[in-house]
């Protein structure tokens, strides 16, 4: 199966489109040598695999695998195949927080349907703290980050104890796979941690990615002992530490699967990612 490769440089907004996939591709060795070299280089790269609208409109497919999904990134979130738990890349590593709340390191050959990852370089330190919920740290974050260039991109580590964590995760879906607002309304998972030390993995989009991603923030978390996580619904802390890596370009790897191929991306799904993101109605 051909994957291709999007480039935006996020001030000009350019997008092209090249083969992502080694195995597969058709270019020189000398093109190769040179894409190589680039992916082991540029930090400065949010990597991006499929939209988030496709996998809301329930594409489960696995498009690239872990081992190659490491190659662009030491930090991250995502899914995998089927929607089989939640994504967590931190120090390197992709865990994978399971349906039943338990957490495992992911095999290199599990497959990945969406996922952002970047190798984090820290740009930004700062300490915060009094954060009762969700909404005071969205605000807390975003504040600091529009002092740094609200249309770049932003990934952040933020480590501390949270009084309060509340998380979810889904069981594996089966083919023929139901739109994602549809598969967590029977299928999805809530897991409720108190005074847990930990880590939130959290991505910035700016309100421009709306059509390839979700304008604002997305939080997953894992604690310390990583054997907690998921994606968050609900957080607070008294004290944390935070770091933002501020990224000024993003690489998207789509796919030539017929069934992706006949989806309609430009279709409005924003009600359903705000569903499914939020856990409003």
């Amino acid at each position: 199966m051909k994957r291709l490769s999007a480039i935006i440089l996020a001030a000009a907004l350019l997008l092209s489109f090249a083969s992502c996939s080694s195995q597969q591709d058709t270019k020189s060795e000398s093109a190769d040598k040179a894409a190589k070299q680039t992916a082991e280089t540029n930090r400065e790269t949010i990597y991006q695999v499929a939209l988030l609208q496709s996998i809301t409109q329930g594409y489960y497919d696995g498009i690239i695998k872990v081992s190659e999904l490491k190659e662009h990134g030491d930090i991250g979130i995502g899914t995998f195949e089927g929607v089989n738990g939640e994504m967590i890349v931190l120090d390197g590593t992709v865990y994978q927080a399971l349906g039943d709340g338990s957490v495992q390191v992911a095999a290199d050959d599990e497959t990945v349907p969406f996922s952002n990852v970047t190798f984090f370089d820290s740009d930004v330190k700062e300490d915060i703290g009094n954060i009762k919920d969700i909404n005071a740290l969205k605000d807390a974050l975003t504040k600091t980050v529009e002092k740094n260039g609200k249309n770049m991109f932003a990934f952040v580590k933020l480590s501390g104890e949270f009084s309060k964590m509340n998380v979810r995760s889904e069981i594996k879906q089966e083919k023929p796979y139901k739109s994602l607002d549809k598969a967590l309304a029977t299928d999805q998972r809530e897991f409720n941690y108190d005074n847990v030390k930990g880590t939130v993995v959290a991505l910035y989009c700016p309100d421009y990615m709306g059509g390839l991603n979700t304008p604002g923030w997305h939080f997953h978390f894992i604690s310390d002992d990583k054997k907690k996580g998921g994606h968050i619904l609900e957080l607070a802390f008294d004290s944390a530490q935070v770091e933002y890596d501020i990224t000024p370009e993003f690489d998207m790897c789509l796919t030539d699967n017929e069934d992706f191929q006949k989806m309609e991306l430009s279709k409005d799904v924003s009600s359903a990612i705000k569903k499914v993101e939020t856990n409003d109605d």
